[in-house]
Formats: C-alpha cells, structure tokens, sequence
C-alpha cells in the first residue's frame, strides 16, 4: 500500500474517515515488517486498536480488504487472503 488513494475509493465512503486514518498508520508501520514479524505487530496493533476504541464491522473489513486487493497481482491477492484467514482463525481461537 504504497500511497493513500486506497482511502478515497468510494467502496469506503460510508467508513469513519478516523478509522481509516488508524488504518492507514498501521499499514505504514507494519510495511517494513518481516512476515515472521507481523503477525505478531498486527495483534498488538489489534489489541491497542481495541484500547483506543477503535473497532470495524466484519462489513468494514470485508469492503476495506477488497478495495486494498483491487490491482494487486494475484499472488498478493492470496496472501491478503491467507493473512486474513489467519487473523479468523486467531480471533474465533480467544
């Protein structure tokens, strides 16, 4: 996610623009992040996001994780998707 246009796709309109401003910090934190670090950088980020009050509805994410993947090759395309499943995985696990 190299710049921020992502955030002005009008899938995300109706998404409270603090929200994605959070979101757009954290893709900028976690980008320079090894994979076997950011799954790790990622809950943390979760947990503070969940501090912070900041919370998306599995509506959100869905049209947040469709808007990132759009352009992306289809290798990149899966990884969201693998990271993304991992993330459920995790969540229905606590």
């Amino acid at each position: 996610m190299g710049n921020e246009n992502w955030m002005n796709h009008p899938n995300l309109k109706n998404i409270d623009k603090k929200k994605l401003q959070a979101l757009w910090a954290l893709t900028n934190q976690g980008a320079p992040k090894s994979q076997n670090d950011f799954l790790p950088f990622l809950m943390a980020a979760a947990s503070q996001s969940k501090k912070d009050g900041i919370s998306f509805s599995p509506q959100e994410i869905d049209t947040i994780i469709e808007v990132i993947k759009a352009g992306k090759s289809p290798e990149e395309a899966q990884k969201i998707d693998r990271l993304r499943m991992m993330m459920n995985l995790m969540k229905s696990s606590s």
